[in-house]
């Protein structure tokens, strides 16, 4: 136990993730402040952060716009305002003239003098020689009641632990792999990241990229990726009931589309089928742009469950979704014999009833839905494949969930998982490290790419006398209307007044509105309404993110474009140029625009390539925040950052392989350490 770490300290610590003193030590600085020297006042510059030493001149209360507590003091080479909006009595009264006082703070431009606000001060004694501090000082990540000088105090006590006991943190990398890859010890370099020296280059410590930071990211990420190739391997121990099928249903299906696979296709089916074969239990992650044509490769491995007599499960993220799915695959396999349900959240009684008699019995069919799927009552006798699409979407225990129910008697389900998000395969290959992977990596040959403009607000009436040409020339038309707030009804609200707002402008123009808070029978209603052409413009929120096909729709207004992630615009996107008219896309923004928002529209502009945007997408917001690592089950990463990092990932794979061939002993302490001993993150 540290000292000074009683009931309520812990408690807070807890908050932080902190239970252990190995714990603290890898609670990493934010940044770092450098009090290893004093500054003179008079050679303090406006936007810099220095370390100073005065004596108080005068100090007062200024009362105006807002009260501030103003101290001015002077080490003889100039002068410098301290100002304090938030102050006690206590602090008024020990601020008093000849006060000595050293201060760290910001300098900026005030009044007179210089100013800092809220500076960090020690008050000291008149004769009293402070010597700096050694070290660069390390600012933590905190919390409410948990002050950076008690992290300071507790980090230093178990830096003095590790000192003098390496069975605290015990090196786990072998020599071989410090040595091939040219990492400092980790004891070393985790004294190093806490306390760096005064002569430290401050800025790659700031960055991220100091050897002593990578050192404890490659552990870090070498961690992840074992442990998930333990669960792969764990997984694929199981037997899975091979899916052969004697074909015919599947060429039939092949010859019925009104269109041929793209090589990528052909090739990636080719791919699942090899797997679904296996006795061994397929894992295998199907990735692909808006557009490239996943669906009819997840009807394929539908079909070859179906031929061998088994249950294929479909389960997408919203109920629009599952129910794009089912029309689709409806429409595909109608001169087919093949039984299909739907199963959603909203479906009456005694159809639920109905389609649950089905699954119960040993009746080879398939099965589309939400996360109604994996609901108690819901039971599958012959489920064999899962197919989860939008995986994203989906919290590790929901998919989890969907796995159990397959399983009977230690038989495994195979599994396709399927993603719109084109990240980089080594980053791909780190982050599923449990999953094979099969890339459809052209889009079908009618695609023709979306010619994308960004317009201010200002030109909203242009905007809406393009609506008017686009549909005089027999085209539709999407406005979409983005969150407005964190409220599925103050969404609503917005898309409905939207609605009456353009149907009021556009005479003679029908103007239907789709959005979440629909029924089913509703939405099915004006999605029909659409597909037909009775609809010419459909006002909708973003629940048409994904899923949604209509060839005719060649144009697309969206508002408050600056609101969204960038590759939520780019599938958003996706809904228009599927078919043989080129098509428009308006991203309509508010200005001023924020530098972030400037470059996710401007790259959006400019490319139509899922990989470009996915690859910009991820610089911009991190992959936990793009593809939902909090959803996927993948424990948040405490040091390492899969972007900033990403160098680092072919070394990484290469001491895996090191690793599992000569060291297998260390590999289970080494996930311990960073992931927990009891984490099932990602079986899926």
């Amino acid at each position: 136990m540290l000292h000074g770490v009683g009931g309520q300290i812990a408690q807070k610590l807890n908050r932080l993730g902190i239970y252990a003193i190995k714990d603290l030590l890898f609670h990493m600085p934010l940044r770092y402040v450098d009090r290893t020297r004093l500054c003179p006042i008079g050679a303090l510059r406006s936007g810099f952060s220095m370390q100073v030493e005065g004596n108080i001149e005068f100090a007062q209360v200024r009362y105006g716009k807002r009260r501030s507590l103003l101290c001015r003091i002077s080490d003889g080479t100039g002068v410098l305002t301290l100002r304090f909006f938030y102050f006690s009595r206590a602090q008024q009264e020990r601020l008093q003239r000849g006060m000595k006082l050293r201060c760290y703070g910001q300098a900026r431009y005030g009044a007179q003098t210089l100013e800092m606000v809220h500076p960090e001060y020690q008050v000291l004694a008149s004769d009293q020689e402070l010597p700096v501090d050694e070290t660069l000082t390390p600012v933590y990540p905190a919390t409410e009641g948990l002050q950076q000088p008690t992290l300071r105090k507790l980090t230093t006590q178990a830096l003095a632990v590790l000192e003098h006991s390496q069975d605290e943190l015990t090196e786990l990398l072998p020599d071989a792999i410090l040595e091939k890859f040219e990492l400092p010890e980790l004891g070393k370099a985790i004294a190093y990241v806490h306390r760096p020296p005064a002569d430290a280059i401050t800025q790659q410590l700031m960055d991220g990229i100091h050897p002593a930071q990578q050192r404890l990211a490659f552990e870090e990420l070498l961690a992840q990726y074992l442990g998930l190739q333990r669960l792969r391997k764990q997984v694929r121990a199981h037997i899975a009931t091979p899916l052969g099928g004697d074909g015919i249903q599947s060429a039939s299906f092949l010859k019925a589309l009104p269109f041929r696979l793209t090589a990528a296709q052909q090739r990636c089916a080719e791919e699942i089928k090899q797997d679904m074969q296996d006795t061994r239990p397929m894992l295998r992650l199907l990735q692909g742009d808006v557009g490239s044509g996943k669906t009819v490769i997840a009807a394929l491995a539908a079909i070859k469950t179906i031929e061998s007599g088994y249950q294929a499960a479909i389960m997408a993220p919203t109920e629009l979704l599952a129910e794009q799915h089912y029309k689709t695959l409806k429409h595909w396999l109608q001169p087919m014999d093949v039984s299909i349900i739907l199963l959603t959240g909203k479906l009456g009684k005694s159809e639920r009833n109905k389609h649950l008699d089905i699954l119960a019995r040993n009746n080879p069919c398939i099965v589309i839905g939400t996360h109604a799927l994996f609901q108690q009552d819901v039971v599958f006798s012959r489920l064999r494949l899962i197919i989860i699409d939008e995986q994203h979407r989906f919290g590790v225990h929901q998919r989890l969930a969907l796995l159990d129910k397959g399983m009977v008697d230690d038989i495994f389900p195979h599994q396709l998982i399927m993603t719109a998000t084109p990240i980089p395969r080594t980053l791909a290959m780190t982050i599923y490290a449990d999953l094979d992977l099969s890339v459809i990596d052209e889009l079908p040959p009618n695609r023709l790419p979306v010619n994308t403009v960004v317009i201010s607000t200002v030109k909203r009436d242009e905007v809406i006398e393009r609506i008017a040409r686009a549909c005089a020339e027999g085209r539709q038309v999407y406005w979409v209307c983005t969150l407005i707030e964190e409220s599925e009804v103050l969404q609503c609200e917005a898309a409905t007044d939207t609605s009456l707002y353009l149907a009021e402008k556009l005479h003679g123009i029908n103007v239907g509105l789709i959005h979440g808070r629909l029924k089913p029978a509703e939405k099915d209603s004006i999605m029909s309404a659409f597909r037909s052409g009775e609809i010419q413009l459909l006002v909708a929120t973003t629940v048409i993110e994904v899923g949604v096909d209509v060839p005719n729709a060649s144009l697309m207004i969206i508002e408050n474009a600056e609101r969204l992630g960038l590759f939520q615009l780019h599938q958003l996107r996706g809904r228009i140029g599927r078919g043989s008219i080129k098509s428009d896309c308006v991203l309509l923004y508010q200005p001023p625009l924020g530098e972030t928002a400037k470059i996710r529209l401007e790259t959006l502009r400019n490319t139509n390539d899922g990989f470009e945007i996915a690859k910009k997408d991820l610089e911009l917001r991190g992959p936990g925040e793009m593809m939902g690592t909090r959803q996927t089950g993948l424990p948040e990463l405490r040091i390492a950052d899969l972007i900033r990092d990403a160098g680092l990932l072919p070394d990484i794979h290469k001491a895996a392989d090191i690793l599992m061939q000569q060291y297998p002993e260390l590999i289970q302490p080494l996930v311990d350490r960073w992931l927990g001993k009891d984490i099932d993150y990602s079986k899926v």
